[in-house]
C-alpha cells in the first residue's frame, strides 16, 4: 500500500505547472459520472454490493496505460487528514472525503487524472489541467473514459444517454468547470452582475471546494449545469466561450481599478502584504483572502522580481490540513492560527514591500 502524502508531488512542485491565462484561470477540469450496468447506485447499494463494484472497478481502472504507477487504494484506508489533504488538492469531492468501506480511488502519478469511485456514482472521474485547457481536458479524459469502457459494462439508455444517480448528470454525464481568481471584479463591486449573466446562460458559479461553499480568495468555479440533450463537444465550446469572456472582464476591471482608482488597489495590496509579513496569528480563510491580494500584486508588478509560485504555494500549504500535515502533533484551530502565521511571515520575509507607482 502506498501512502498518499509520499505520492502526491510536493505543494512547491504543484506550483510549477504552467497553462494558458494561469494568471486568472487557476486550472480546468472535465468530469465524467458513469455508472454499471445492473448494480444499484452507491447510495442504494447495501455495503457487499458496494465492496464488489470497488473490486470490479478499482483493478479495470488501474490496468489502464495512463494510470500506470498509479495510487489506487479503499477510502477506508486513508486517514481523514489524508482525504482532507485530497480535498485542498481539488483531487476528490468534499463527499468522497466522507466514505469508507466499499469506495476507493485512484490517481495517476501525474495528478492529471482522479477516479472516484463509489462516491454518488460508481465512476466519477476527472481530468485535471493547469490554467486555461477545458478543451485538453475534455479529451484527455474522453480517451480514458472509451479505453475503461471496453473493460466495463456501462448503464447506458439510448434515449436518455448514461444513466447517474442524480437526474442533473443524465445523459452526457459531464461536467466542464474552470477555477477562476477573480479579485479584479471583487474589487471593481462587478462580480455579483457577473454571476448572475453567467447563471442566466444556464452555468453555475460555485466557491473554492463547489457546491455550497464561499468564493475564499476570490476564487470562483465555473461549471455546466446540463448534460441531457447536448453534446459534449457543444458543452465544452459554450463554457469556452463563457470563460473567455469573463477572463476579458476581469483583465478589463484590473486595468481600469489601476487606471481610475489606484490608491484603493494599493491600499488593498499594501495592507495584505502588512498583515501577512507581520502576523503573528492568522486563520485560514484570512490568509487565503489576504494572498489572493498578493498575488494580484503579483500580477500588476508591484512585486519587481518576487517568484510568483511562493503565493500559489502559501494558498495551498496555509490550508488546514496541508499545515496539519507538516507538523506531527494534533493541532487546535487556534494553534494552526499560529503556526500558519510563523509560516507566512518566515516564508515572506525576503519579499520587499509592493511598489507602488
Amino acid at each position: 500500500m502506498k501512502d498518499i502524502h509520499a505520492f502526491l508531488c510536493s505543494p512547491a512542485e504543484s506550483t510549477l505547472r504552467h497553462g494558458p491565462h494561469d494568471r486568472i484561470v487557476m486550472s480546468s477540469r472535465v468530469r465524467l459520472a458513469r455508472n454499471l450496468r445492473d448494480y444499484a447506485f452507491p447510495g442504494w447499494a447495501k455495503k457487499p454490493e458496494r465492496v464488489k463494484i470497488l473490486e470490479t472497478i478499482l483493478p479495470a481502472v488501474s490496468s489502464l496505460p495512463e494510470m500506470a504507477d498509479s495510487f489506487a487504494d479503499g477510502m477506508d484506508n486513508l486517514a481523514a487528514l489524508d482525504k482532507q489533504l485530497l480535498v485542498e488538492r481539488h483531487l476528490i469531492s468534499r463527499e468522497h472525503a466522507a466514505k469508507s468501506v466499499g469506495s476507493g480511488l485512484v490517481i495517476n502519478r501525474a495528478e492529471t487524472f482522479s477516479v472516484m469511485i463509489n462516491e454518488e456514482d460508481h465512476l466519477r472521474m476527472q481530468a485535471l489541467c493547469p490554467g486555461f485547457q477545458t478543451r485538453a481536458a475534455w479529451q484527455a479524459i474522453d480517451q480514458l473514459d472509451s479505453a475503461l469502457e471496453k473493460k466495463l459494462n456501462y448503464a447506458f439508455d439510448n434515449e436518455l444517454g448514461y444513466l447517474t444517480a442524480c437526474p442533473t448528470n443524465l445523459g452526457t454525464g459531464i461536467r466542464v468547470s474552470a477555477m477562476l481568481h477573480l479579485p479584479g471584479l471583487v474589487l471593481a463591486e462587478q462580480i455579483n452582475p457577473i454571476i448572475q449573466s453567467v447563471n442566466k446562460l444556464g452555468l453555475a458559479v460555485r466557491g473554492l471546494y463547489g457546491e455550497g461553499t464561499e468564493a475564499l480568495g476570490n476564487v470562483f468555479q465555473v461549471s455546466n449545469q446540463m448534460t441531457l440533450g447536448e453534446s459534449e463537444t457543444v458543452i465544452v465550446e459554450r463554457l469556452e466561450k463563457v470563460l473567455s469572456q469573463i477572463i476579458e472582464h476581469e483583465e478589463n476591471a484590473r486595468q481600469t481599478l489601476l487606471e481610475k482608482k489606484p490608491k484603493v488597489v494599493f491600499n488593498h495590496i499594501g495592507r495584505a502584504y502588512g498583515i501577512l509579513a507581520n502576523a503573528h496569528s492568522i486563520s485560514s480563510k484570512e490568509a487565503m483572502n489576504l494572498l489572493s491580494l498578493l498575488r494580484l500584486g503579483m500580477d500588476m508588478e508591484l512585486f519587481p522580481g518576487a517568484p510568483r509560485p511562493l503565493v500559489d504555494e502559501l494558498f495551498l500549504t496555509t490550508q488546514p490540513a496541508h499545515l496539519q500535515k507538516q507538523i506531527s502533533d494534533k493541532l487546535t484551530a487556534e494553534e494552526r492560527d499560529l503556526i500558519r502565521a510563523d509560516m507566512v511571515r518566515a516564508r515572506l520575509k525576503d519579499l520587499s514591500r509592493p511598489v507602488t507607482k
